[in-house]
């Protein structure tokens, strides 16, 4: 009987990632693959990679370094580079580390299990990508960046009752510090009917909340027969699948936040009133530095939409401090936007150059790192301040959570209950606020109703409801007005 291969697979990046490392695996195990968390009993050692930031990347390059003692060692281990900077770097991953076995793009996944044949077989290295945006039409372009979503294995998934799903691939957006659209190819929409039949069977599987993700997930758009669904018809799809309790969606673009999604957002009950709409800079001239292709007034102008819809949504942001020519008046339009508006939560990022955009070739990197690095601390604690005004407006509410599992303390603790022992468990409420709260291992899995008692910026903390009549729904407690109002919009508000 032949020994079963086992492999390391380190996944680094976004959701796209998450997912595009589960069906790899899912390939992997039916050719009687195996999953190891030890580098030193692997065959083979594979990179799932990210190309955004250049930390990222250089988090992948220290890595390979490491693990070019276990190849000097073992020359038969196979050592892999996946996803977007195997495509952004092709040949030069292996000039840096030529023991590097596999250079594989995200568009080419689909034959990770062929090439790894391929290279027991004695076949040599192996590099598998897709065409250059600039070397065919967009047709040909599109076609090299093959999609393959019906594997899945919920071992990979961070839990069996929740997963993604992807409605589209690659991006047309083109903003200037964005590789994504080099690395994942032209935007292509997966057909409906792809979706709902993979949401049903993750459903068939046990998976409770399914989050639909995409580089701009709300510009969605299938074209059938002559007639057109777009997000807002997939979530009325999905909405419908018996024993799926939770939907959600990301990432979203600011110009197609339309008022259909948003009415769907709001009048179906398993939608999640959350929704991530990056802004990425409070200054028009930046933004337009960026090609982001609106303004701030038009970014305020959805937001106000959004709020008066549902007033109590979570609305979260990505922002880049540090973005070529930024100064300070600049950074502080920024800094008003966090301190005004109310986000849930951002995510801030210190502009990092990307080989292949139009910043990297266009603009110069002339914000000194020494005032990226403060001005990210400040925007950071900004949010922080805005965030924890935010939860405390839960404290007294009951709010529904899905149990995801150990809270992070707990899994330091390496702590071991029995099945019914107490632990400190955290979940999601429906707008994605974390809850931290002690309760039995047996309710991971389920929609509980949670009591807050504390809040802090990231998180509330609660107890498990027993019923108090005294604990106030949400939708009694009393809201700010939203606080579109309380920025002085553009007097000529231009692009989307």
């Amino acid at each position: 009987m032949t020994a079963t291969k086992r492999l390391f697979l380190e996944t680094v990046g976004c959701q796209m990632n998450v997912l595009d490392s589960e069906l790899v695996v899912a390939a992997l195990r039916r050719q009687g693959w195996d999953m190891t968390a030890s580098v030193s009993e692997a065959d083979a050692i594979f990179y799932n990679t990210c190309s955004v930031r250049q930390h990222a990347e250089d988090k992948i390059y220290s890595a390979l370094g490491r693990v070019r003692f276990e190849k000097e060692k073992r020359p038969d281990l196979i050592i892999g580079v996946l996803g977007c900077m195997a495509q952004k770097d092709q040949e030069q991953i292996r000039a840096r580390a030529p023991w590097v076995d596999l250079v594989v793009g995200p568009g080419q996944l689909h034959r990770v299990p062929g090439l790894v044949k391929l290279v027991q077989d004695g076949g040599g290295p192996q590099l598998e990508v897709s065409l250059d945006r600039k070397a065919g039409s967009r047709d040909a372009v599109a076609e090299s960046f093959e999609s393959y979503d019906p594997d899945r294995d919920p071992s990979m998934r961070p839990t069996p009752f929740q997963a993604f799903i992807r409605t589209q691939t690659g991006c047309d957006k083109f903003c200037a510090f964005c590789v994504v659209p080099r690395v994942r190819g032209p935007e292509q929409a997966r057909p409906p009917e792809a979706i709902f039949a993979e949401a049903r069977k993750l459903v068939g599987e046990g998976c409770r909340e399914i989050t639909l993700i995409g580089q701009t997930v709300n510009s969605y758009r299938w074209s059938d027969g002559g007639r057109t669904t777009r997000l807002a018809d997939l979530l009325v799809g999905l909405d419908a699948i018996e024993g799926l309790d939770r939907i959600k969606f990301v990432t979203n673009y600011p110009r197609d936040m339309t008022d259909d999604l948003i009415a769907a957002v709001r009048d179906l009950p398993k939608v999640c009133h959350y929704l991530h709409v990056p802004a990425q800079h409070g200054s028009d001239d930046v933004l337009k530095r960026m090609k982001r292709g609106y303004t701030i007034g038009e970014y305020m102008e959805m937001y106000g939409r959004l709020r008066e819809a549902i007033p109590h949504a979570a609305v979260t942001s990505d922002f880049i401090v540090g973005f070529c020519g930024e100064t300070d008046a600049e950074f502080e339009l920024t800094l008003d936007l966090v301190k005004t508006v109310g986000f849930k939560n951002s995510f801030i990022f210190k502009y990092s150059p990307r080989p292949g955009t139009k910043a990297f070739d266009r603009q110069p990197d002339d914000v000194p790192e020494a005032v990226k690095k403060e001005r990210n601390r400040v925007l950071l604690d900004a949010q922080a301040e805005v965030s924890l005004v935010g939860n405390r407006r839960f404290i007294g509410s009951r709010q529904q959570v899905l149990v995801e599992g150990l809270s992070t303390r707990d899994e330091k603790r390496a702590i071991e209950p029995g099945p019914d022992g107490v632990a400190q468990l955290t979940g999601r409420t429906m707008c994605d606020r974390i809850v931290v709260f002690d309760a039995p291992l047996r309710l991971v899995g389920r929609l509980v109703d949670i009591d807050i008692t504390a809040a802090g910026a990231w998180s509330l903390s609660g107890e498990v409801a027993d019923g108090l009549a005294d604990a106030v729904p949400l939708e009694r407690l009393e809201r700010p007005e939203p606080l579109v109002h309380q920025i002085d919009l553009p007097a000529t508000p231009r692009g989307h």
